[in-house]
């Protein structure tokens, strides 16, 4: 049992009321799950602020209430006044877990594209490597043998130092997690040493109502990775990278295609056959490597890039990085699903306009027979989205089969409406099957020889949403489901 002093010890505070060396048996910031003796941190957010049920805390059993504003409280209960309680979360959280961070390599992974994939990377070259790695992310946390589905790409402070406990109690020795803009912004990462920031890309996106107010915002908030990491690994290539690191405080190294970076890539081949997109490349510079993946386009070259140059600073040979970037593959991220030898199917989780821009661009080089792109979009989300995914897949697939998403609140057909309305904006053909299954059904039965057919939105998701309820449906069980009903096996 600790004191609300020893877990404010990295915090400058106020004592309004109360004494500071009240012990505590919890740390608590849901109002619905405080108990007696417990320390509460109250929590503005953006529909509730739980300095309003303080004192209804304190009745239930709170010994201490950390605010970050005076609050009414009955005598006995301490009252510990901040500056601000979601960066104190973050500090008393670590205290009170013990500083587990301090025993494992963190390698956090901020861009607006490739976070997903590239903290994959890292982990399968570690782990390959002998190193037992957790990661944290999108998808899902890894710690150990235990896969935990994902919630937020960058999770609450005390979930984040709860998981860096239990991975430390599993023998994990580093961490590579997706720091996202809003986990920054919330300090959710605040107090974390970081031994590696990495920088993947930034383009307008998360701009918006309880989001981020501008682009330059979202820049800012970027970069406050890169004020608590001993090293930083940025991409050179990206013309906002400068800005992004703008009062960095970590010793940095570069990489990307150009002459000047550290770590860059040369004579990048791409290379397909056999129902497979892949590419090959020589990576020079710091390391002197052949490189060859499963994996199609640029971005999987500065994924892997990214990935190479953190397993350097760990010692890892150059021949165990390749070997392990050849296998290494990530849920929902451009996954190649074998269903055919004469066509290529791949599943993405690209669910806006620019991530599907970026994917159907990078497919098209691979000069397809038809180039085949199966989209819905999320219902209750904007409106804008919708024409601006239609656009883009009728700009650049030569088919555009328009279904199902996740339409929540709103009837499928209304958001296919809106998708067409966009479409019609280009020369693009398309169809309409409002049933996920039976649209997936469609492309596989009227697959051509060399088409490269992408399913997009959905990527990792194993669930719809409609209607409040999340059904179970995960896009790899239909296929199988399929095939089985055409008398198919996969190759």
């Amino acid at each position: 049992m600790k004191t609300a002093g020893e877990l404010l010890q990295d915090l400058s505070y106020q004592v309004l009321k109360g004494n500071e060396n009240t012990k505590v048996t919890e740390l608590v910031y849901n109002t619905g799950k405080v108990t007696e003796q417990c320390l509460f941190v109250c929590i503005r957010g953006a529909s509730f602020d739980s300095h309003e049920a303080a004192g209804e805390a304190a009745k239930k059993g709170a010994a201490v209430l950390v605010v970050e504003r005076p609050v009414e409280a009955p005598e006995g209960v301490t009252v510990l006044l901040v500056e601000n309680t979601r960066y104190a979360l973050a500090l008393i959280s670590a205290a009170y877990f013990d500083y587990p961070a301090r025993r494992l390599q963190v390698v956090g992974v901020t861009g607006t594209k490739g976070k997903t994939t590239t903290t994959y990377m890292i982990r399968s070259i570690l782990e390959r490597a002998g190193i037992s790695t957790g990661l944290m992310g999108t998808i899902e946390t890894i710690i150990g043998d235990t896969h935990i589905h994902g919630e937020n790409t960058t999770p609450e402070s005390y979930t984040i130092q709860e998981s860096f406990a239990r991975m430390t109690d599993a023998g994990c020795q580093a961490v590579v997690m997706e720091v996202s803009s809003q986990g920054l912004m919330l300090h959710r990462t605040a107090g974390i040493p970081f031994e590696i920031g990495i920088f993947t890309n930034i383009a307008p996106d998360h701009i918006g109502p309880n989001e981020h107010g501008s682009f330059e915002e979202y820049m800012a908030c970027k970069s406050l990775l890169f004020r608590q990491c001993r090293l930083g690994l940025v991409n050179a290539d990206d013309p906002c990278w400068e800005q992004v690191l703008e009062g960095h405080t970590c010793v940095m190294e570069t990489y990307g295609f150009s002459a000047g970076a550290d770590l860059r890539a040369e004579g990048m081949e791409l290379v397909s056959g056999m129902g497979r997109l892949g590419v090959r490349y020589h990576m020079a510079g710091l390391l002197d490597l052949d490189v060859e993946m499963d994996l199609p386009g640029r971005f999987s070259v500065y994924n892997s890039l990214v990935a190479a140059g953190v397993c350097r600073h760990f010692g890892i040979p150059g021949e165990l990085m390749a070997g392990a970037l050849r296998e290494v593959h990530t849920k929902g991220r451009i996954e190649r699903i074998p269903v055919s030898e004469k066509f290529t199917l791949l599943l993405d989780y690209a669910h806006n306009a620019m991530s599907l821009e970026s994917l159907l661009t990078t497919l098209r080089e691979y000069h397809p027979a038809r180039l085949v792109c199966l989209f819905g979009c999320g219902g209750n989300r904007s409106r804008q989205r919708r024409y601006e995914m239609g656009e883009v897949s009728g700009r650049l697939a030569d088919l555009t089969v328009i279904t199902s998403d996740n339409p929540r609140f709103e009837e499928p057909l209304d958001i296919i409406r809106d998708i067409e309305t966009g479409i019609q904006k280009t020369d693009g053909i398309y169809i309409e099957i409002p049933d996920r299954r039976e649209a997936i059904r469609y492309v596989i039965t009227e697959g051509q020889p060399g088409d490269v057919i992408v399913l997009a939105g959905k990527g990792h998701e194993d669930y719809q949403e409609i209607k409040g309820v999340k059904y179970p449906m995960d896009e790899r069980v239909l296929i199988r489901e399929i095939l089985k009903e055409l008398g198919k096996d996969s190759p």
